[in-house]
Parts: structure tokens; C-alpha cells; sequence
């Protein structure tokens, strides 16, 4: 990579961000890894507040691993059918607990290899849960966090595993679950896709895409 194409160093932004998001967290609600584990889960291509809405009952019915590694997936996909793909979801979900009861002794993993090789859990997930259950640095890369740090000038990358390996490589370690809050944050509130909302945003003199558009 030359010099004029580096990754820019975020730190002022990421100060800025922080500022601005000072509370931003996870929206999920959880109270346990499982659980926290299971919304992630949920949470593709679904909203946050739709799965909030879907888990009480789900974690009323399977507070434990054990519990839903033993339900019909016919029960599981009532209970997530509004998440979407719920077929899908709940065959993950099942195989997932049924991995975590196995091998585990029914308690979720709290590194990135076990974690990452559950059914149904990628990097994105992984990084969640390490991050917002277990407290250990782990940088969440979703579409928001893509597009955002994309536009900050933070990360030329487009496949989601590049632009963790180059986020991870401007924050230290114990800024990485915060990161992914406050980008996730920005990008719901005013980076939105596929239109920003450049003339509200507090970061608009710093950003690298509006000075493209001024020189246009």
C-alpha cells in the first residue's frame, strides 16, 4: 500500500465520535452470553428492535443452551418467524446450542476460534459477543461499521474480515469494542446508506468524501 493510499489515523475522528456517542452501546438485550449470542444470531438482516421484540419469549422457552438443543425447529421457527430467514435462524440456532452443550459443557466459549466455529456465527457475531459479554477487545464489522469507516477514510477494504485486521491496527486493543459502537451509531444516525446526511453532520469538516464532493 503507498503512502497516498494508506488508511488515514483516526484518532482526532474517533475522539470526535466518542464525544459525540459518548453512551453508544449494544442495542441488543441480553442478560447472559447465551442470550446475547442467540440476538446476534437473530440479527441478520433483521432490526435490533425487531429481534428485541422476538427474545423475551424465546429466552423465556430456552434459557439455556441445553433447552434448545433438544426444541423442534417447527417450535423455534414460530417463535422468530418476524426476525426473517427464520428456517435458517433456527437450524442454526439448534445446531449452535447442540455445540455449545457438546463441547462446551453447555457455557458459550469466550474466544474467537470456538466462537467463530458455532453454526451460525461468523467474525461479526464473534467480535459481539467477546466485546459486549465478556469484555474482551474484539471489533465489530457490520454494514454500518463498513460503510462509515469506508467514507472516514479509515479503510480502503471492502471484505468485512480486511477492514477488521485494519481497524484493529489504528485503535488499541481496548478502544476496538467502542469503535464499532460509535460507528454503528454514526451510521444509523447520519452516515445513512445510500445518502448521508452530510449537512447535519458534526464530523463534515474532517470528512474525506464531502472535501471530494467540494473539489467536484
Amino acid at each position: 500500500m503507498t503512502p497516498a493510499s494508506a488508511p488515514r489515523l483516526p484518532a482526532t475522528d474517533y475522539r470526535e465520535l466518542v464525544a459525540h456517542y459518548p453512551d453508544a452501546h449494544c442495542a441488543l438485550h441480553y442478560t447472559t452470553p447465551w442470550e446475547l449470542l442467540v440476538a446476534t444470531i437473530l440479527s441478520a438482516q433483521c432490526t435490533d428492535v425487531r429481534v428485541n421484540l422476538v427474545t423475551p419469549e424465546l429466552f423465556k422457552r430456552f434459557p439455556q443452551p441445553h433447552f434448545l438443543a433438544a426444541a423442534a425447529p417447527a417450535e423455534v421457527e414460530a417463535l422468530i418467524r418476524s426476525t426473517g430467514f427464520f428456517r435458517n435462524k433456527a437450524k442454526n440456532l439448534i445446531a449452535c446450542a447442540m455445540r455449545i452443550d457438546a463441547c462446551h459443557g453447555g457455557v458459550v466459549p469466550d474466544t474467537l476460534d470456538a466462537l467463530v466455529a458455532l453454526p451460525g456465527v461468523g467474525r461479526k457475531t464473534a467480535n459481539v459477543v467477546l466485546g459486549n459479554a465478556f469484555g474482551i477487545p474484539g471489533m465489530v464489522v457490520d454494514t454500518h461499521v463498513g460503510r462509515v469507516s469506508c467514507r472516514l477514510g479509515w479503510t480502503q477494504q471492502t471484505d468485512p474480515v480486511k477492514v477488521e485486521r485494519e481497524l484493529c491496527q489504528l485503535l488499541p486493543p481496548r478502544e476496538w469494542t467502542m469503535c464499532g459502537h460509535v460507528l454503528i451509531a454514526h451510521g444509523r444516525s447520519l452516515c445513512k446508506a445510500p445518502t448521508p446526511l452530510c449537512s447535519q453532520c458534526f464530523m463534515v469538516e474532517s470528512c474525506p468524501q464531502v472535501g471530494v464532493k467540494r473539489m467536484k
